[in-house]
């Protein structure tokens, strides 16, 4: 079940006096690129301010970067006691599928679209919406979802690095690319983006989409926001190839899956077995005989072309570390999850979503001459209905039901417990730890 958040409101990040110089040039890298020194491994801590982020090249090719958390171009609307722009933090609703509390919340936040350009930035908003749908398995689950849209009103229009590392903007969320001195790399002010999704209902998914048609955009995967949601992903609202970034991110903070991909000179793996699905220590014949990680799906034809088996290289080593598919999108963009991947990806929306819901709040005191309804978001879905522990048999499969049909046995003076169930019977999940995380409930009292 989702769990609560606190919902503080939070400022956005006031304007930071560094040169456009130091901006792009500043600092050495954490991290070299890859052909460069070995990588930290993830979560390695460095010691100073910055952040390991990923970067995605135009031919699906992911790297990674350690970036500054914040921008030298951020302009706060509420700055130096300056009144906000208009619609500055208004929300919009662009999918509304039910109750923030039973439902996985993105929040999509534009940057570098000025007052006049708010319908624009909601229209590329849904546009990006559209292109992560399009993968499952978000097209069979996206009635899990809720979508909202916060304005966040820049004084420019555009982003800095658009179209040439000297241009600059100073907008909302400080968005610039060059970030690093990588032009693909589209960097924000983290605190600033803080600031504004805690306008939205609820934040399980940060979405944020800069006023540019340039490819780019950026994975901020290790986000801790007491805000509480999972990831903040980048991308060009103009740009018909951004979209691929938004899926490879959530499956990192939704998923909790590892990437795929590897670093030449990064050596041999040495470590411990990860915790990620889909990365593991073991051959195919390893993972069978022990039953573990990705073995359900050994042999299957998956999704994203050829077989799963245990394919060396990955988790950024290109050696003592396996990935379950030759290349899914976990390893380069364009492509699809692999079996494990959607496995991954559908706990992940269970985990702030549920398979069933209703108009009529649990707990509540129903009579005869009431009408229960409950929805049931993901098609397929069976339904069963118990009245005081025992199924009853003629409901199965109702999502409306006249209680004056139930007839309840035994002392009219008390009240009776409606219990419905709902439970995903997908086949796209294998493990029944992770099965279990497919069914919901909820309950009623009805008085005789």
């Amino acid at each position: 079940m989702p769990s609560s958040r606190n919902r503080r409101s939070r400022t956005a990040a006031t304007l930071l006096t560094v040169t456009l110089a130091a901006a792009l040039f500043g600092g050495t890298p954490a991290m070299a690129k890859p052909g460069g020194a070995p990588i930290a491994a993830p979560g390695t801590a460095t010691g100073d301010d910055r952040r390991e982020v990923e970067v995605f090249g135009e031919d699906g090719g992911i790297s990674r970067a350690r970036v500054p958390g914040a921008s030298p171009y951020t302009v706060s609307p509420h700055a130096q006691g300056v009144a906000p722009l208009q619609g500055d933090g208004d929300v919009t609703a662009l999918v509304r599928n039910g109750d923030p509390a039973a439902k996985l919340d993105v929040v999509v936040i534009g940057d570098g679209y000025a007052a006049q350009e708010q319908d624009k930035f909601r229209a590329d908003a849904a546009e990006k919406w559209s292109e992560i749908t399009a993968v499952e398995p978000y097209a069979t689950y996206r009635k899990l979802f809720n979508v909202w849209a916060v304005s966040a009103v820049s004084p420019e229009s555009g982003v800095s690095g658009d179209p040439d590392q000297t241009t600059v903007r100073h907008t909302a969320l400080g968005s610039y690319f060059w970030c690093d001195g990588v032009e693909r790399l589209l960097c924000v002010d983290e605190k600033a983006v803080e600031g504004y999704a805690a306008k939205a209902p609820q934040a399980d998914l940060v979405l944020v989409v800069a006023n540019s048609a340039k490819y780019g955009g950026a994975g901020y995967n290790d986000v801790k926001s007491p805000l509480g949601y999972e990831g903040i992903a980048t991308v060009a609202g103009g740009n018909a190839k951004s979209g691929q970034i938004a899926v490879h991110e959530t499956g990192h903070s939704l998923g909790k899956l590892a990437d795929e991909y590897a670093y030449d000179g990064q050596g041999t793996y040495q470590g411990a077995e990860p915790a990620e699905a889909n990365i593991s220590t073991l051959t195919a014949d390893r993972m069978r005989a022990q039953g573990t990680k990705w073995s359900r799906w050994l042999g299957q034809a998956s999704p994203d072309g050829g077989t799963v088996g245990a394919y060396e290289g990955g988790g950024y080593y290109p050696a003592g570390l396996y990935r379950p598919t030759e290349n899914s999108i976990m390893r380069s963009l364009g492509r699809e999850f692999n079996l494990p991947g959607r496995e991954a990806m559908i706990a992940g929306f269970y985990r702030h979503a549920t398979p069933l819901t209703s108009p009529t709040a649990t707990g509540t005191w129903l009579t005869a001459a009431d009408r229960l309804t409950v929805d049931l978001p993901v098609a397929g879905t069976r339904l069963r209905w118990y009245l005081d522990g025992r199924e009853v048999p003629g409901l199965r499969g109702r999502t409306a039901v006249d209680l004056a049909d139930l007839r309840p046995t035994g002392p009219r003076s008390r009240p009776h417990l409606l219990t419905a169930v709902a439970t995903d019977p997908t086949p796209a999940v294998a493990d029944p730890a992770l099965r279990q995380k497919l069914t919901g409930s909820l309950s009623w009292l009805v008085t005789s």
